[in-house]
């Protein structure tokens, strides 16, 4: 499993409308291109969506599918590419001042067991990082520019936190 969890000074109401809308992830989101809604701009139960992720030295054209999609609380996609059935949760828990992101992200089938999965699991562990960093610094810097406070980026060193693989 791999966990990453992010905290940011910015109220769950605009840190869940910045993820959920897939329009705008092309504005913060340097880790997943050209992504593409399937039915409406927003993230929603049943719906899947499309985008490029290069992990590696290729680009994985991917298809999440959310299959439960709770306002405020969690977001599941499941998708499969390559002999890997994935399981990605997003937990949001926050107030109107701070929000707390985890990304629980499992996986199955028989491409997990073969020699060298272990490199694949650590590169997608720094991609979600990556993201919700990248979503950490969109949503302060929207809180900062409202309240005319100087935009301030974090460093990769002050997120995000990486568990211990379990």
């Amino acid at each position: 499993m791999i966990e990453v969890v992010v905290t940011i000074d910015a109220g769950i109401d605009k840190v869940w409308e910045m993820f959920v809308d897939l329009s705008r992830w092309h504005d913060w989101n340097t880790v997943l291109a050209i992504v593409s809604a399937g039915r409406g701009e927003n993230i929603s139960e049943g719906n899947s969506f499309t985008f490029v992720m290069r992990a590696f030295a290729f680009a994985g054209h991917l298809e999440p599918m959310a299959e439960e999609v709770l306002p405020f609380k969690r977001i599941i996609l499941t998708g499969h590419r390559f002999g890997i059935r994935a399981r990605h949760v997003f937990l949001f828990e926050g107030n109107e001042t701070r929000t707390t992101v985890t990304s629980r992200e499992t996986f199955s089938g028989i491409t997990t067991v073969l020699p060298g999965w272990g490199l694949v699991q650590w590169r997608l562990k720094m991609l979600t990082g990556y993201m919700l960093r990248d979503l950490k610094n969109a949503a302060e810097a929207q809180r900062k520019e409202k309240e005319g406070i100087r935009n301030h980026r974090c460093s990769i060193s002050e997120t995000p936190v990486f568990s211990a693989e379990k």
